[in-house]
């Protein structure tokens, strides 16, 4: 069976729950709602459903019910790679099931024949200005290939019947995923390479083909797998996925939906954190003398960091009450493949000394690192140097549970979001603050 007929049988079967849920307890409360989740960003509110991921506080991030430690290993791999096929983690964020070598061979023929970014996309490229943010670039070639989506041609045809529309937005789903990686590589080589391409290998796969493309030697080809995997999803409530959700819930397709989520990514209180705290370790090593400091030279520093109010950046977590397993995989494949570098050096020295720095200074609900402690830090061994490409880097893997979801939520017929708003005045009367 392929994919996509798997995934009909697999929607099929969910939608009965969906109508249950809606026709039987639709008047049930889930939760009671605070002011101060209200004022707050809706913080902790239980409003999105999603089937593909959900972060525990205790196990970090499970994928279709797996931990990290499990999807890496259970999921095929190339020969002799050791990190999945990215194929075959969308294979299961899809689906729920794990793959098999056939599902995955299936996956990435797919995509193989669909990886080529149009010339029109490569022209918009081109008219923007060099000095324009590789994050412009990669919303405006998603934004560009709109004109590609068979989702927005069927509904402007007249034929829109709600259960199928999760046909047509798979259909887009599968025509942008594969063309990610040659938009990312095919930015980074305009702006940084003097605008030298090289082109797709059609025995690549996902992965492997996004470092031959860059330009970088393996096993970067491993990081790559592994960076897209640790970054497709994180549930629905951050800005990228939920950004993307609500404006594919207006029932625009995947090119508007994803450039939209793309735009959110962007933003320094998202997607920007792993080079901010890259950057804030090549700053502190050069304050300690340029050189891999002493654990004592650390320790007074992170000291007169804290007490000056300042904070540690990658450390702490908004749900996780331990070590980010994200952090962990990149942490493994680091102290086997780079252990003498001296950024990856300081940043293992900030994994021993931090956490008990912070549980003494007693603000910090979560003294652990998270993934953002960690991805900047291996990047830049292998050659990508340009802290403005790494939230590219972040969308090219936030796609795949992402653009899950929307399937999902075309498949269910989930309705176009609207939340109410209140004013203050009538919060203050709600919780008699007046």
């Amino acid at each position: 069976m392929g994919l996509k007929e798997k995934l009909f049988e697999k929607i099929d079967a969910h939608r009965p729950r969906v109508v249950n849920l809606i026709k039987n307890y639709g008047d049930k409360p889930v939760q009671e709602i605070t002011a101060s989740q209200v004022i707050s960003g809706m913080k902790g509110i239980k409003c999105l459903i999603t089937d593909i991921s959900y972060l525990d506080p205790m196990e970090g991030i499970r994928f279709r019910g797996y931990t990290i430690p499990e999807v890496l290993a259970k999921l095929p791999k190339p020969e002799g790679k050791e990190q999945p096929y990215v194929e075959g983690h969308f294979y299961l964020l899809l689906t729920g099931d794990l793959p098999t070598e056939e599902d995955v061979a299936d996956v990435a023929a797919i995509w193989k024949s669909k990886r080529d970014l149009p010339e029109y996309v490569k022209d918009v490229l081109k008219a923007l200005p060099r000095d324009t943010h590789p994050m412009v670039m990669f919303s405006a070639g998603i934004l560009a290939m709109q004109r590609e989506s068979k989702f927005a041609a069927w509904y402007n045809a007249g034929k829109f019947n709600k259960m199928d529309a999760w046909d047509y937005m798979y259909e887009d789903v599968m025509e942008l995923l594969p063309k990610l990686p040659t938009l990312g590589a095919y930015i980074y080589r305009m702006k940084y390479k003097g605008d030298v391409h090289i082109p797709a290998d059609p025995n690549l796969d996902f992965g492997g083909n996004f470092a031959h493309m860059m330009g970088i030697p393996e096993p970067y080809d491993d990081v790559a797998r592994l960076y897209f995997i640790l970054h497709s999803d994180h549930e629905s409530g951050n800005v990228s996925a939920h950004a993307t959700h609500l404006v594919a819930s207006a029932l625009s397709d995947i090119f508007y939906s994803y450039s939209a989520g793309m735009d959110g990514l962007a933003g320094p209180l998202h997607g920007l954190a792993n080079q901010e705290v890259l950057k804030w370790i090549q700053e502190t090593m050069q304050k300690l003398g340029g050189k891999v400091p002493t654990k004592e030279e650390l320790e007074k520093f992170l000291w007169d960091t804290l007490n000056s109010g300042q904070v540690i950046p990658g450390y702490g977590h908004a749900v996780l009450r331990k070590t980010d397993p994200r952090y962990m995989a990149q942490r493994e494949f680091a102290l086997k493949h780079l252990p003498d570098d001296p950024i990856f050096q300081v940043v293992s020295m900030l994994y021993e000394v931090v956490p008990p720095i912070l549980q003494k200074h007693g603000k910090a609900k979560n003294p652990w690192p998270n993934v953002d402690a960690h991805s900047g830090c291996i990047q830049w061994h292998y050659g990508v140097k340009e802290y403005d490409f790494y939230t590219v880097l972040f969308g090219i893997g936030r796609a795949l549970g992402v653009t899950a979801n929307v399937i999902w939520d075309r498949g269910l017929g989930y309705n176009i979001e609207r939340p109410k708003s209140i004013t203050t005045d009538m919060l203050e009367e709600i919780v008699g603050a007046k």
